[in-house]
């Protein structure tokens, strides 16, 4: 007799939510506990249910619509869209999340609209990021979006799992994004296609949740529909007080199988920088040392948490961006935002010549807020550095993690933070 292997966590939460046994490569129709869109996807999928005929959601507290990508609105064609999502959180119900609020990936987790165990989809690439959370999360398509948002059902394949153990401890100056930023130059940006990744280790425990959400937010530079965490002691304690449902947490099963298994060993992680124009052109940050930089940034729904602002914080303090350099800080939301205020970081970091922007998705879309000239090179803690991320097809930008771009700014070159480290 054939023993039956055991579960990953993507097969569990999706077997859970379709009420069926499900395993890699099937197709189920599964329950949705949340759905999400943005102001670059929600008007779509808005046409979408109009398209359809459908004037409802199925369950306005399970729908939100953010506005953050472009936010406070740059045009008045944006504006119009903004008013249709506004129009339809009326209409509906829905929740509707408007500028200043934040970015959708920390709004959605910070107001507990999931908790460990769901399963939700969201109309923007980086919804992997409540993988962190223990939850299955993955971006769609506006009309796919429209589809859950109508029914609170959609398909899904079931993906295989790809494992990635970080072990060891990490060094000073090293952060999750060098670690993540390691993996995308050690696997390539179609590395885990239209896999989950098990992101596990000793290192991952000894993560706050901030710093596990920068690692599954860029599961999608792999190529993966999910960067999934296991729920422990502080992904519990995060979700207390935020949301009146109890969490599900789920493990794999020991006996899991994988479709390919990757052991890193962090105290051989440096400082990473990904290089102009993909986010696997990774390097040590020895390799890319004194490149003139023109602009950093401080944010995104991958580095604009508290923590993030707190390290780069501790390193400018006392110091001055240089001259020559424009350093953008955009919060990942409001709540961030005013933490931040009240812990010192943000007077820290405007006292050392930061320009602070609305919480949202800042300079990041490249539709407003720090369009970079042609030929200048940006330090980011972005996840994409395309050409023409930023708005500008002519421009070059570096991701690194927040001490780096800190440092950077400071120098007016990219700069390793560990010079500026105890």
């Amino acid at each position: 007799m054939v023993a039956i292997p055991g579960k990953t966590i993507a097969e569990k939460i999706l077997s859970a939510h379709a009420g069926a046994d499900a395993r890699a490569g099937d197709i189920v129709v599964a329950d949705v506990d949340f759905v999400m869109g943005q102001d670059g996807t929600s008007p779509l999928a808005i046409r979408a249910l109009e398209r359809m005929g459908v004037e409802g959601v199925f369950d306005p507290k399970k729908v939100a619509l953010v506005i953050d990508h472009s936010a406070p609105s740059p045009l008045e064609g944006v504006s119009a869209l903004h008013t249709v999502m506004r129009e339809f959180g009326k209409r509906t119900g829905a929740i509707v999340y408007d500028i200043g609020c934040g970015v959708c990936h920390q709004l959605i987790p910070e107001n507990g609209h999931v908790v460990p165990g769901d399963l939700m989809v969201g109309c923007d690439s980086h919804t992997c990021t409540y993988g962190a959370l223990n939850v299955f999360s993955t971006g769609v398509g506006s009309t796919d979006g429209a589809a859950a948002m109508a029914s609170g059902k959609l398909w899904f394949k079931v993906p295989e799992t790809m494992r990635v153990t970080y072990t060891g401890e990490l060094s000073p100056g090293v952060y999750s994004k060098d670690l993540v930023l390691y993996l995308a130059g050690l696997i390539g940006a179609d590395g885990a296609t239209y896999m989950a990744i098990e992101f596990d280790g000793p290192v991952i425990e000894a993560l706050s949740v901030d710093a596990r959400m920068t690692i599954s937010n860029m599961a999608i530079e792999v190529g993966a529909k999910a960067g999934l965490m296991r729920a422990d002691a502080k992904t519990l304690a995060w979700h207390e007080g935020r949301s009146e449902r109890r969490p599900n947490p789920v493990d794999p099963d020991p006996d899991a199988r994988y479709a390919r298994e990757i052991e890193i060993d962090a105290k051989r992680v440096g400082p990473q920088v990904a290089k102009p124009h993909s986010v696997d052109n990774v390097s040590p940050i020895e390799e890319v040392e004194g490149t003139p930089i023109q602009q950093g940034v401080l944010g995104t729904c991958t580095n604009g948490r508290l923590e993030d602002l707190a390290i780069a914080a501790s390193i400018l303090a006392g110091r001055r961006v240089h001259p020559d350099v424009r350093f953008i800080v955009a919060p990942a939301s409001r709540r961030v935002l005013l933490d931040a205020i009240e812990a010192g970081y943000i007077q820290t970091l405007v006292e050392a010549g930061a320009a602070l922007v609305t919480p949202g998705c800042g300079p990041c879309v490249g539709t407003h807020n720090g369009v970079p000239s042609d030929g200048e090179n940006v330090i980011s803690t972005a996840n994409r550095n395309f050409k023409g991320r930023m708005g500008n097809s002519n421009a070059f930008i570096y991701l690194g993690s927040p001490a780096t771009v800190a440092a950077s700014v400071i120098e007016g070159k990219i700069t390793d933070p560990r010079k500026y480290l105890g």
